[in-house]
């Protein structure tokens, strides 16, 4: 059987904050009415009240302040829970919501979804938004904590390479904003707005198209445009699945995990970050300074600038299309390519290779099937 609960703002939850009316959020994403339980609880109220109209996660997992059983999460969800905390996508969505149309989020009564194992379906999208329990994950599974910068527990963690690879390809979710990865004065290049794609190299590569289509026949140059086009889309499957899933051939030493994790690992370890999704630009121009020396090597300057525009603009394309396939609402078409692109994330990271298209796995045979088994 199912329910449908409201979406609720975190303005909303912070005004339910006395012991008359006291609401709490767990994992930053399930909103709770407490206020029957305040009496009842064993602790007593002056437990929960100074948490009132806030986020309960970390001190219901703090043992040292009062130990919670699995039963009184059961009995919270099944008892207290009146909605869900929205996303800040989802709260610009009721704020323009001028007719006030009751926006809900349905729920099941079904097993819970363990986020960190493979599945035949991609979980729910308001699943995918519930943050991660910290401390449990470490618990658990011995490798991360988000709530320390990442690199260095990677460099020093003395993981295997078969446990590093497992465990990266586990979804996590910090929740709002980014977790540390260098937690020092390096941290801000480490983060990139999917705008700052477009932003910066939409103007060169229309200059690149510019100088290309005037000094040479304009049938031509269109022809290099869109001939660099498609050989992007086999350059985006091939960096994918041949550098960025280098995994079974690196070397097991902390160091090539390291920068697996730098360059690949982290999306995949967090892949609703909102500002690790796209390449930052430097990092753009290592990888594609080696195709740019070959292409005007190749061809004539002009040809070599249509040709390398028209790739260029494939690149610009797919960061942009990554951007909105983790976080946008997209028209049907666009709509099958992000369900399988997130199931590259949530149920098979050794298929399913292609962003923009699913052509390049067709032809290679690596297209997600209806199976999380990964291959032998």
């Amino acid at each position: 059987m199912s329910r449908s609960l409201p979406l609720v703002s975190s303005a909303e939850v912070s005004k339910h904050n006395h012991a008359k009316d006291c609401w709490v959020t767990l994992y930053g994403r399930k909103v709770y009415n407490v206020t029957g339980f305040l009496d009842e609880h064993p602790g007593g109220a002056e437990i929960i009240l100074p948490y009132a109209g806030q986020d309960i996660t970390q001190i219901m997992a703090d043992t040292m302040s009062h130990e919670h059983s699995e039963s009184a999460y059961e009995m919270m969800d099944d008892e207290m829970l009146v909605g869900y905390l929205a996303t800040e996508g989802e709260e610009r969505g009721l704020l323009n919501n001028r007719n006030n149309t009751p926006v809900e989020v349905r729920l099941t009564n079904d097993e819970p979804v363990d986020i960190y194992e493979f599945h035949d379906k991609v979980p729910a999208l308001d699943k995918l938004s519930i943050q991660t329990d910290f401390d449990e994950d470490v618990r658990k599974h011995r490798f991360l904590d988000l709530t320390r910068p990442l690199l260095p527990q990677v460099m020093f963690g003395n993981f295997s390479k078969e446990f590093y690879l497992d465990q990266v390809h586990r979804p996590r979710h910090y929740g709002k904003g980014s977790a540390p990865l260098f937690g020092n004065f390096l941290e801000p290049i480490s983060l990139t707005p999917w705008w700052v794609v477009p932003l910066v190299w939409l103007p060169p590569n229309m200059y690149l198209f510019y100088i290309g289509f005037v000094n040479q026949n304009k049938l031509t140059a269109l022809s290099l445009w869109v001939f660099g086009l498609c050989v992007w889309t086999f350059v985006e499957y091939c960096l994918h699945r041949f550098l960025f899933h280098l995994d079974g051939y690196l070397p097991d030493h902390p160091a090539a995990l390291t920068l697996h994790f730098l360059l690949h690992g982290i999306h995949h370890y967090l892949p609703m970050d909102r500002y690790r999704l796209v390449l930052p630009p430097t990092l753009f121009v290592v990888l594609a300074y080696p195709f740019y020396r070959l292409i005007f090597k190749i061809f004539p300057f002009y040809m070599a600038c249509s040709g390398f525009a028209g790739g260029t603009l494939g690149y610009i394309m797919y960061d942009v299309t990554h951007y909105l396939l983790h976080h946008t609402k997209l028209p049907k078409y666009l709509q099958d390519l992000k369900t399988y692109h997130l199931e590259h994330h949530y149920k098979n990271y050794e298929m399913g290779f292609g962003v923009t298209s699913r052509f390049w796995d067709v032809v290679f045979n690596t297209e997600i099937t209806s199976t999380f088994e990964k291959r032998k």
